[in-house]
């Protein structure tokens, strides 16, 4: 455990708002956001600047303590909870929340890593202009995680993941310099793109410190449709159709299944149902205007889908009437997580498989695991449009947490990633590898692909204190080394 002494350098430099050590303040960073995870550290320290993190980072290498990057701590595979060795020190950027500038004639922000994804939007709204990423825990995810994790969410379909969207990156390396690599080049042909590295890398090879972000133009009109369909199969069949007649208004389609849409009912406050019969899936899209030449995105929704419905493909429909019902519409969406952790136990499967084979991944893959494990109910939902389900399993009822996820659970996770794999899919679609899925990711992937991993964490990390047991499996060197 770092001794008094060289946690004592740390206090000093970094003063009372800078360094915590006490275990009241220390509680609430020391616990995944799903609660599966829970760690201990030898103290939090929340630099104010890229240079304290610098200092931290050099302090970090001098005495060979292992730094756990920290934003939101709003992640899905607790990459960012320290070990119970506690050893650790977190490294808090949420000080760090300056947006520094606003471009909107060539549609860039400049801002750093601790800033709020919401108070993003909020800024870039203010000048006209709209960063196109957002997901449900929008008010608590950081800029910095969500480069660190290549996060997604519902605006994929259309604009891309954070690799799309990031222009420009400042980060401190595992020895305490600094990357810088802020200009936002079009081309830039000087080798390997260290950029591109760090982007999902979970802090294992360097502290995102700051980013220059693409924006696109505010949007002018919103149509958002709620869809009751029979089947993922026609929910697929809706998506090829929309973006065959409406590819570049297309902003969103999630699916959800009934189980999902009833949990948030039940346990959000302020949720009802948008269509007045009942349905087995329900899909929210959304079409946008961001050109006044362009048609009102409520006249072509009405049309496609009078259109849709003609061919058999939806059984029933709405538009929202108002900016309130369309953010109602959305919210249940965004809902669905913590909802879902209301139901009670669960395992959580980001996945992705290729689009079309998403549908058929769900009906056949989702009554197998439920006959093989009584008393399981699978919830498969989310970016239909882009081949990412977040595919749960509900535990049975009254069974003992623990016990269920050391055992069946386990064994359920596994059987679904190698089913995944089976579908020329990926087991991390948006949330990253973190520590919860080091250990299947080392079994499921191509020994090369892990190798590569060790070599560049290897290499940049020689000391191992970036972020240790997340992100790379089996690292072959280690802090003493």
């Amino acid at each position: 455990m770092p001794n008094f002494g060289t946690l004592s350098e740390l206090k000093e430099f970094l003063g009372p708002k800078g360094f915590q050590d006490d275990s009241e303040t220390l509680a609430p960073w020391l616990t995944d956001w799903r609660g599966r995870y829970t760690g201990r550290a030898a103290a939090m320290v929340s630099p104010a600047d890229t240079q304290q993190v610098m200092h931290i980072v050099k302090w970090a290498a001098r005495n060979r303590v292992a730094l756990v990057p920290q934003g939101g701590n709003s992640g899905m595979v607790a990459g960012a909870t320290p070990d119970m060795s506690g050893e650790q020190v977190i490294l808090s950027m949420r000080r760090m929340d300056r947006i520094s500038q606003i471009d909107a004639d060539n549609g860039l922000v400049e801002c750093e890593a601790g800033v709020i994804l919401q108070n993003l939007h909020e800024a870039a709204a203010a000048k006209g202009r709209r960063f196109p990423l957002t997901l449900g825990g929008k008010g608590s995810a950081t800029i910095g995680g969500l480069i660190s994790t290549n996060a997604g969410g519902t605006q994929v379909l259309r604009h891309g993941t954070m690799r799309q969207l990031v222009a420009g990156i400042e980060a401190v390396l595992p020895d305490g310099s600094l990357y810088d690599a802020l200009a936002p080049l079009k081309k830039d042909n000087r080798g390997y793109d260290l950029k591109h590295v760090l982007i999902g890398g979970e802090g294992t090879i360097g502290i995102v410190t700051r980013a220059v972000l693409q924006t696109t133009p505010a949007i002018l009109d919103r149509c958002v449709l709620w869809v009751g369909v029979a089947s993922p199969e026609h929910a697929y069949r809706l998506l090829l159709f929309m973006q065959k007649r409406a590819r570049e208004r297309l902003e969103g389609f999630e699916i959800l299944p009934q189980r999902a849409f009833s949990a948030v009912t039940r346990h959000i406050a302020g949720t009802r149902a948008p269509l007045d019969t009942e349905h087995a899936w329900h899909v929210l899209i959304e079409l946008v205007q961001e050109d006044q030449r362009q048609s009102s995105p409520a006249e072509i929704s009405t049309a496609l889908l009078e259109e849709a419905m003609q061919a058999g493909m939806i059984e029933n429909a709405t538009l929202a009437s108002s900016e309130a019902q369309a953010e109602a519409f959305w919210k249940i969406r965004d809902s669905i997580a913590e909802a879902e952790r209301a139901e009670g136990p669960a395992l959580q499967h980001d996945i992705s498989v290729p689009v079309d084979r998403m549908a058929r991944f769900i009906t056949e893959e989702s009554p197998l695991i439920e006959q093989n494990w009584p008393g399981t109910q699978t919830v498969a939902f989310g970016h239909l449009g882009d081949g990412n389900i977040h595919f749960h399993v509900k535990a049975p009822a009254h069974i003992e947490p623990s016990h269920w996820y050391a055992n069946d659970g386990k064994t359920i996770t596994s059987h679904i990633y190698d089913r995944v794999c089976a579908y020329g899919g990926s087991l991390s679609a948006e949330h990253g590898i973190g520590q919860a899925k080091v250990a299947e990711f080392a079994r499921l992937s191509d020994p090369t692909r892990i190798m590569a991993l060790q070599a560049i964490k290897n290499a940049l990390d020689p000391l191992g204190i970036m972020n240790p047991g997340k992100l790379v499996p089996l690292a072959q060197r280690s802090m003493s080394a």
